[in-house]
């Protein structure tokens, strides 16, 4: 149990994104275990109130479980008009959903499959800070916080479609961060690196996984990026080059 002293969030209302599973289950019970209200969302309702009993083991709280596909835009407006009801701002949007998709070459990438990735990784992400954008420009220090890769701008072989997805994504959070320059949001992308994670098990089937970091150790870096009380940097952060500066949760 965390106790008031370290607890940087209290008070803070977040949306987890990719709650389920991997990094984004990770940073929702770490958010929620910092003190903020966490509403989480994923596909699965199942996990969903797998990472509530988790939370609510941890802080005695539960969090707000929204199960939805991101791929479907009306529900991410839906959400946006029913959080504005309940709570009229959001502090913090982590969007942590993400999809590898097939790695093939370029030309033998698969529409269905391409369409996929970009409705998943760049799509989604789009409408989620458009219909988040009222809410977070409501908080006195929002934070929108997304996740990347390093094939973004390090292109390699057979990434073509992922890789895509992430470099629109960087592009479109940058012009987004821009563009809240005189408001209390700031938003930036962050590249966790190699992370125990089911898409990277799935990228790299001959890895030992116990060779790279549990998504639990990105947790205090996250939280000490969407504080109220720090300013966080521009452009894209990467975890392996800033992770260790990172303060802890107190």
């Amino acid at each position: 149990m965390t106790t008031d002293s370290q607890k940087p969030l209290a008070g803070r209302l977040a949306l987890v994104t990719g709650a389920t599973r991997g990094i984004g289950a990770a940073l929702a019970l770490g958010l929620a275990e910092a003190g903020a209200q966490v509403i989480a969302l994923g596909r699965t309702q199942g996990a969903l109130e797998a990472l509530d009993d988790a939370i609510f083991a941890s802080t005695g709280e539960h969090a707000t479980l929204v199960p939805l596909d991101l791929r479907e835009p009306e529900g991410l407006d839906q959400l946006g008009a029913a959080l504005h009801a309940r709570w009229g701002k959001l502090d913090i949007l982590v969007g942590a959903a993400g999809v590898l998709g097939a790695l093939t070459p370029v030309g033998h990438l698969d529409p269905k499959g391409w369409d996929m990735i970009m409705a998943t990784n760049l799509t989604a992400n789009w409408r989620l800070i458009r219909a988040m954008d009222p809410l977070l420009r409501a908080s006195d220090a929002g934070r929108a916080v997304f996740l990347t890769s390093s094939v973004a701008t390090s292109h390699r072989a057979f990434w073509g479609g992922y890789a895509a997805s992430k470099a629109g994504l960087e592009a479109i959070v940058d012009c987004y961060a821009d563009e809240m320059e005189n408001t209390p949001v700031r938003a930036l992308c962050v590249d966790p690196g190699a992370m125990r994670t089911k898409m990277r098990s799935g990228a790299f089937p001959g890895e030992d996984p116990m060779t790279v970091p549990a998504p639990e150790t990105l947790v205090p870096f996250m939280v000490d990026l969407v504080r109220p009380d720090r300013e966080p940097p521009r452009g894209v952060v990467r975890f392996k080059d800033r992770g260790q500066e990172s303060a802890s949760l107190g």
